[in-house]
């Protein structure tokens, strides 16, 4: 039995585990961010609790969580149905890390640290559909959900493997469930809307 494709499965999980904004804000600014606004670890909310910078890093080390799992898939020759799952993978990591009790993020950085990569036209389309809705609106919630919503459709446009656009399915899926408190919040409408944080 082949167990290279389990094992950089389990370790795109173990590292997209990795709470880089909780990490971040613990080390160097002396804050947990979980106790801070939304509650979240990743970008948004680091950027709330302790502004640009921060949040930048975050972004960047988030993003480069789901790159890592694409490339280490590339590097030991996998198939494009084990790539998608190493994907998949590195996302949970983030959503559901076992460093964290299984209480993380919602995975839309790490999505597009996979995304553009491996569809690198659909990475195009998912950071556009980001930027222009959260111009319109200001909500990061919409504007991250929208966004990973373009991916299957961007896929499946640009011709990418059948294993791809599952992925992408499966990782829109995963972003709206994510946001379910968020969805909650803009039906009531007390969802905050998308600052910059320049300090």
């Amino acid at each position: 039995m082949n167990l290279r494709p389990l094992l950089v499965v389990i370790l795109s999980y173990l590292v997209g585990s990795i709470p880089f904004g909780v990490i971040l804000g613990s080390r160097l600014a002396g804050l947990d961010v979980r106790k801070y606004g939304s509650g979240n670890i990743g970008a948004t909310n680091v950027l709330r609790t302790l502004g640009l910078g921060f949040a930048a890093c975050t972004f960047v080390l988030d993003t480069g969580k789901g790159a890592f799992a694409f490339w280490l898939a590339r590097l030991a020759g996998l198939s494009p149905a084990w790539t998608a799952a190493a994907g998949v993978a590195a996302v949970a990591g983030h959503n559901w890390p076992v460093w964290l009790r299984f209480r993380g993020g919602k995975g839309i950085a790490t999505t597009f640290g996979f995304v553009l990569p491996a569809m690198p036209s659909v990475g195009i389309v998912v950071a556009a559909v980001w930027v222009v809705v959260i111009a319109v609106c200001r909500y990061a919630s919409v504007a991250s959900m929208l966004a990973v919503a373009s991916s299957p459709v961007a896929a499946l446009l640009a011709g990418y493997p059948r294993e791809y656009i599952v992925v992408c399915v499966i990782l829109t899926l995963s972003a709206v469930v994510r946001h379910v408190s968020n969805i909650r919040r803009l039906l009531s409408g007390t969802e905050n809307k998308f600052v910059l944080k320049l300090r």
